[in-house]
């Protein structure tokens, strides 16, 4: 099951807000030993948003969504998942009694429009104003204020999916100096069809006072990372190509 974030706002890709959701979201992961297969940015459009979700639904995916769950006109995201799911909107009632406890009379007439959820749907508590967050068939959304959405991503994760974990995944890597990655493509494809279990990367650069480097290095099963990059090691050096051992940079 592929594990995907969804980041929504005309304000993210216009650059008057700062997207924080993504590294939060990787950092969230990776404590459980997971990373992200795929993320997305959208703008405040219905029809891409629905066409996004619908695929996602389709595949089965796990999903985190981020914005677009409010009330106003440029809020799309309720409409479209339920869209993408050919279910009507119904106002949930556990999310309404939320809402009638904080604002009493004034959950109405309007408030009461952000707990309208795709039919089947199930909330998701806003510890911070009661206004709840909603999830389907593993696609579970939340509003876009890290203050709110965050705590509501450890709550799902803890009590909803407590086992979706995985094992530790370690990473090698060495420092190539002088080669072209197209010097190294054998080799990494002899790497690739040798360790099928790991994740071979290829990171080029320059470096400041000219001349190129690639960090060249593998990831996956910790009982073979240390083969691969030993196999990858014994290449570089075959080809006449001075390496180093990569050490990550001080924090």
């Amino acid at each position: 099951m592929a594990i995907g974030a969804l980041i929504i706002g005309d304000e993210i890709l216009s650059g008057k807000r700062h997207d924080g959701h993504l590294p939060h979201v990787i950092a969230t992961l990776a404590a459980r030993g997971l990373a992200l297969d795929y993320a997305s940015y959208v703008g405040d459009d219905r029809g891409r948003l629905t066409a996004l979700l619908r695929e996602s639904f389709a595949r089965g995916d796990h999903l985190v969504s981020f914005g677009g769950i409010g009330a106003t006109p440029d809020d799309h995201t309720r409409q479209a998942a339920a869209a993408a799911l050919g279910v009507p909107l119904v106002r949930h009632p556990e999310a309404v009694a939320e809402l009638e406890a904080r604002f009493g009379a004034g959950a109405y007439p309007y408030r009461v429009l952000m707990v309208e959820f795709p039919e089947g749907s199930r909330i998701i508590a806003n510890p911070v104003n009661r206004v709840a967050g909603f999830a389907i068939r593993d696609h579970c959304f939340f509003p876009g204020f890290p203050q709110m959405a965050w705590p509501m991503l450890d709550w799902v994760l803890a009590n909803w999916y407590p086992t979706l974990v995985s094992r530790p995944r370690y990473e090698r890597a060495i420092v190539v100096y002088g080669a072209g990655e197209s010097q190294l493509l054998p080799l990494m494809d002899d790497n690739v069809a040798r360790f099928p279990m790991l994740k071979l990367f290829s990171l080029p650069s320059f470096m400041p006072g000219g001349g190129s480097r690639i960090e060249l290095g593998v990831n996956g099963d910790p009982a073979q990372v240390d083969a691969g990059l030993a196999h990858l090691a014994a290449g570089v050096e075959a080809a006449g190509f001075r390496w180093e051992p990569w050490t990550p940079p001080a924090r």
